[in-house]
């Protein structure tokens, strides 16, 4: 018997839906190699759970009354759980990808995934192996590939006002006149502007602007 066949994967599963619990417990111990040691209602109960219980993995909903995922898995990764967390979810938008990933999460699957995908994301979040969805790797890739430009809250609010100027077509001089400032210091803004957008000049940093936004 090989190191890999005899080891066996504790977990613990955290979904808001009874059945879905009862699926994933009944799946995976009916599967050699993997122990179920308990089950969570919400995120908060499941970091409770993950520190009494100490599991190989986490099997984490994202969207649950009474305590989110993506805050859990925050707040394992502050608390340096040993836990690796595996989110599984039906929801692959960028808006629930990211900030799953970015809190710490080790692997994104989507409920959809045959049961033989599950069973090998599990052992590679254990092993401290990212893995995704192939439909979410492919979507983060494009976005790796062509980032989009930062939201407006990234502008200071001085240059939103100078973007806002320069999109109704007044000149750097025009502009330091009314704002009080001298040129040079809107030449400075405007830089800021251009590589907040990721713009090479006065009119992609409009059109992004637009785009994102940042001009009504």
């Amino acid at each position: 018997m090989t190191e890999e066949s005899a080891r066996v994967i504790t977990l613990i599963v955290v979904d808001d839906h009874p059945v879905v619990r009862d699926g994933l417990r009944g799946m995976l111990t009916s599967a050699p190699g993997f122990r179920v040691l308990g089950e969570a209602a919400d995120g908060v109960a499941g970091v409770d759970l993950a520190a009494r219980l100490d599991p190989d993995v986490v099997l984490m909903d994202l969207r649950m009354p009474g305590g989110g995922g993506v805050a859990a898995i925050a707040e394992l990764t502050r608390r340096g759980a040993r836990s690796r967390v595996l989110v599984l979810t039906t929801y692959d938008t960028d808006s629930d990808t990211l900030p799953a990933i970015e809190a710490g999460a080790t692997g994104y699957l989507l409920k959809d995934a045959p049961r033989e995908e599950l069973f090998a994301a599990v052992r590679a979040a254990a092993d401290g192996r990212s893995v995704l969805s192939p439909a979410i790797a492919s979507r983060l890739m494009t976005r790796v590939r062509t980032p989009e430009a930062p939201a407006d809250e990234s502008l200071s609010g001085r240059e939103r006002e100078v973007l806002a100027l320069v999109a109704r077509g007044t000149t750097n001089r025009e502009i330091a006149a009314e704002l009080f400032i001298s040129e040079a210091t809107v030449k400075t803004h405007l830089t800021h502007v251009y590589a907040k957008l990721g713009a090479k000049d006065r009119a992609a940093a409009v059109a992004v602007g637009y785009d994102r936004g940042i001009l009504g």
